[in-house]
């Protein structure tokens, strides 16, 4: 009789733990559905949506090329070279978003404009900031200017001249158009900020892509399993 009760014990127990096991999978198979559903939607939602349609067209590269290895880092890299023998390159990223405004691209681009002579191992650098503007497209402001002896000069103890805010406003000026002279108009600025926000949707929707993929082939394979215990 003690026997008979260890034995029918164990079953009953196997069967609670069964039991319990196929009401978590369940609950997670639901989680799982539901997530699918979110992924659906958003891609949809994306997909019907034309975040740039009413971007400007006067937008171009001018004489810059991109970095060919610009799509696989965080940053877009542009490079120009002059018949002189001068080099400008420009590392772009985007900034924060900002909701405030109701503008075609919702961030801010940050710019950084190396320009060197040729034969000369200093450089300028520029710090700027790229937006946009309703009335024109977009437009720049410089917050940092420096002069590095060397490109290898990036230390942070190293002095790098006076704040760019403390410059005399005609001088501020007038290197805000030195850039614009070596290309850096607004062109260029209005295909920043297209090409670096249709990088970003591209990648959110190879991000959201992913993960479809990844819960329809747990969803097949949890039929399957399910169909086997069947």
């Amino acid at each position: 009789m003690m026997c008979r009760r260890t034995e029918l014990y164990r079953e009953l127990k196997q069967r609670i733990t069964h039991l319990r096991h196929f009401c978590d999978t369940q609950q997670k198979h639901l989680q799982d559905l539901e997530l699918l559903k979110c992924f659906k939607s958003e891609i949809q939602f994306e997909l019907a949506s034309n975040h740039f349609q009413n971007a400007r067209s006067d937008s171009s590269l001018g004489d810059f090329v991109v970095d060919p290895n610009s799509p696989s880092s965080k940053d877009v890299v542009l490079r120009r070279k002059f018949d002189s023998g001068e080099e400008i390159a420009i590392s772009a990223i985007l900034g924060p978003p900002n909701y405030v405004k109701d503008l075609v691209f919702p961030r801010d681009a940050f710019v950084k404009v190396c320009v060197k002579k040729p034969a000369l191992s200093s450089m300028l650098q520029f710090d700027c900031d790229v937006y946009e503007e309703t009335d024109k497209g977009s437009d720049f402001d410089i917050y940092n200017a420096y002069y590095l002896r060397s490109p290898t000069c990036l230390s942070p103890s190293i002095y790098r001249g006076p704040l760019f805010r403390t410059l005399d406003d005609e001088l501020q000026d007038a290197l805000k158009e030195y850039l614009i002279a070596k290309g850096i108009g607004v062109s260029l600025t209005n295909f920043l900020l297209h090409y670096l926000h249709k990088r970003e949707h591209e990648q959110y929707m190879n991000w959201l892509k992913k993960g479809e993929a990844a819960f329809v082939a747990k969803e097949g394979s949890l039929r399957e399993s399910s169909e086997l215990h069947s």
